[in-house]
């Protein structure tokens, strides 16, 4: 046990966000560099070692958390990245964007505050990177046998990176021109710093992962020449078929989804662009979605100068204590505020936009919403609370659809999909074709980068003992494994 009244003795203790102010004039991450250095041996000190540590379950990796918790504690920073990266490929990335269910599962949370279980995590690989722990692992020999990896998201790095090991030649295909996915052009740079998915890139590069960008599988490449290329063939395209608002006005200008809308902030700090094509400088800007895209459209548009920025959420406004109906150790709905909400704007709850109105030519001007109640398993509109926001740029932020492999490579490929539109696998991610498999958001719908993540690693080791009859890797989760998340 680390520090056996560290709980007890040691108050939670949160990395240093830099002042408002400051970091909305530019697009570096949120947090001072290196003030977690003075505060994580204690913070990790509050571990309590349990005897059942109900992070591991909260964690779809099955991080070993009491272990390195202990290990940083002891400054054993060596100790600590080899327990880490034991269950997971990509600790900076989960330790800055993972909503943390472990922490929700955290013992110590239940009449207290739960360790500061991400800080640990992130300060563990960033010592790793610093100190030059971090190297290439290139498997002692080759099997000869070749894998396509459709899309270079984290679940789409995470299978490419243990098959590689594993002795493979891999290939990933991304169909936009730099590597990452979402990762790359859907977070923006104030939440993770691009430079930390270059340098794993680099590192897989130099393990042997070949990468192809700027090819759309599917129109470029058919299913049916990557069948007949490579032993196997691994969907990992993600779910980024955004969910639509078929309201009038939508057609108007300036109404965009956010996938339209993030990519190009990021495109401008990767030096594709001067000024964004959609811009908010100036604008009276509406996010329509609560979520956490909803909430990268916020800290986006305040950084590009807009004149308001609203954000709409269809549901209630959560309660800042755990409720009843979602006991520890599941992940309950609260009252979140990120740090792009503290960055300003205004949030309202329990409203549902009616139509947008435009000017003479086009763009849209105003926002007209309506308050509803949840009544009798829908949402009813309140009468007589009918308005209009001003509105010169909308991004929707509501979630996703499905894959949109849907559009020609499921039919190439010839798989099936399931009753919610993914790609249907079996218990070892394979689809209905042989030596088809399918992981991350492709197959279980919009979720975690720490489910895609696991389910990238678990892919690997179907695909593994599909090309050589047994494997060494780990295997994490089940597709029919569930999260602690209501």
């Amino acid at each position: 046990m680390a520090d056996p009244k560290g709980f007890l003795t040691t108050p939670k203790q949160l990395a240093e966000r830099r002042p408002v102010d400051v970091r909305i004039r530019d697009w570096n991450e949120v947090y001072v560099e290196r003030s977690l250095l003075p505060i994580i041996t204690k913070q990790a000190g509050r571990c309590m070692d349990c005897g059942i540590p109900f992070c591991h379950n909260g964690c779809p990796l099955g991080n070993l958390i009491p272990e390195w918790n202990d290990l940083a504690y002891r400054d054993d920073w060596s100790g600590a990245i080899e327990r880490l990266h034991a269950t997971n490929n990509f600790p900076e990335f989960t330790g800055r964007l993972c909503p943390a269910p472990c922490e929700s599962a955290c013992v110590l949370g239940i009449n207290q505050d739960a360790v500061t279980i991400k800080n640990v995590e992130v300060t563990i690989i960033d010592k790793a990177w610093d100190r030059g722990g971090v190297t290439p692992q290139v498997p002692e020999r080759l099997s000869g046998k070749t894998v396509a990896v459709v899309g270079s998201g984290p679940a789409g790095l995470a299978v490419a990176q243990q098959l590689t090991r594993a002795g493979h030649t891999v290939v990933v295909y991304e169909r936009a021109d730099r590597i990452g996915g979402l990762l790359r052009y859907g977070i923006p740079e104030f939440k993770m710093e691009k430079r930390h998915i270059n340098r794993r890139v680099e590192q897989m590069r130099a393990e042997g992962t070949r990468f192809r960008t700027g090819v759309h599988v599917g129109e470029d490449i058919t299913g049916q020449q990557l069948r007949e290329r490579f032993d196997a063939v691994v969907v990992a395209a993600g779910a980024t078929t955004a969910r639509d608002l078929p309201v009038p006005g939508r057609e108007l200008k300036g109404v965009h989804q956010a996938m339209e809308y993030l990519p190009l902030a990021n495109k401008v700090q990767e030096g594709d662009f001067v000024e964004p094509p959609i811009s908010a400088k100036g604008k009276h800007v509406v996010v329509i979605g609560g979520g956490d895209t909803g909430a990268d459209c916020v800290g986006t548009a305040h950084r590009q100068g807009a004149a308001s920025v609203t954000q709409l959420e269809i549901m209630p406004r959560p309660g800042e204590e755990r409720p009843a109906g979602q006991p520890w150790p599941t992940m309950p709905m609260t009252y979140k505020v990120t740090s792009a909400h503290e960055e300003g704007g205004e949030r309202i709850y329990s409203v549902s936009t009616t139509h947008f109105s435009g000017d003479e030519e086009g763009n849209v001007q105003e926002l007209h919403l309506v308050e509803v109640e949840f009544k009798g398993g829908k949402f009813e509109q309140v009468p007589g609370s009918e308005r209009a926001i001003p509105a010169q740029l909308v991004t929707l932020a509501m979630g996703f659809t499905g894959t949109d492999v849907r559009n020609g490579l499921v039919e190439q490929l010839g798989v099936d999909l399931d009753a919610r539109g993914n790609v249907s696998r079996d218990a070892k991610f394979a689809t209905n074709v042989d030596g088809v498999y399918v992981c991350g958001d492709a197959g279980r719908g919009q979720s975690l980068i720490v489910w895609a993540i696991a389910e990238g690693r678990s892919a690997a080791a179907a695909v593994d003992t599909y090309l050589g009859g047994k494997t060494p890797l780990p295997a994490p989760i089940r597709p029919t494994d569930r999260p602690l998340v209501v």
